[in-house]
């Protein structure tokens, strides 16, 4: 749908700048939105590269690992139908940590890696397990302790202060996983 939205309202948008003699800021705005774009994307690109970097070298000095076991009572709360996968409960953990930096992009391909692990425990291939309900909301309400991405973006846009959200950000996503859970741990009673 959107496919025939955009073209639809950029072909609009060129033929009223022509016709209201505005074609030279159309143009002046494509070059300009290309080295936004440029930018933004470089910024961001280095930033998951440090993250990434800083993850690698904390999983080859057992960092994660500490990490992990730091994090286990709370796994161990929201996923009780885990409690004897340790190989499922480290992938869990190793999303939520690059969840909780902020590494969105790294988080992702760990989610699909644990969600992948306990698809191939379940019986019922084509419903929910409660596990994977209550990781599906981990991710989508992720608590996010350092929102990289969300930072680089605000400082390659020129922001003063790019700083300045991360109490509203923290508090936005600590409700949001509370909320979450508690309705999830309310249905997995109701089963």
């Amino acid at each position: 749908m959107l496919n025939k939205i955009w073209p639809i309202f950029i072909i609009v948008s060129i033929i009223y700048a022509i016709f209201s003699g505005n074609l030279e800021n159309i143009n002046n705005s494509i070059f300009e939105s290309t080295e936004n774009t440029i930018s933004v994307t470089m910024t961001l690109l280095g930033t998951m590269c440090l993250w990434s970097g800083l993850m690698k070298i904390a999983s080859n000095l057992s960092l994660i690992e500490k990490f992990s076991n730091l994090l286990n009572p709370i796994i161990n709360f929201l996923f009780p139908d885990l409690k004897k996968s340790k190989k499922i409960k480290k992938e869990i953990s190793m999303n939520m940590i690059a969840n909780i930096l902020g590494l969105g992009n790294a988080a992702t391909p760990l989610g699909l890696k644990a969600m992948e692990s306990m698809q191939k425990e379940n019986d019922k291939k084509d419903t929910l397990t409660n596990s994977m309900m209550m990781f599906v909301l981990i991710n989508t309400a992720s608590i996010q302790l350092i929102p990289t991405t969300v930072l680089a973006i605000r400082q390659s846009l020129g922001s003063t202060n790019s700083t300045e959200i991360l109490v509203p950000v923290w508090c936005a996503t600590i409700c949001a996983a509370l909320a979450g859970i508690i309705i999830v741990k309310l249905l997995m009673k109701s089963k």
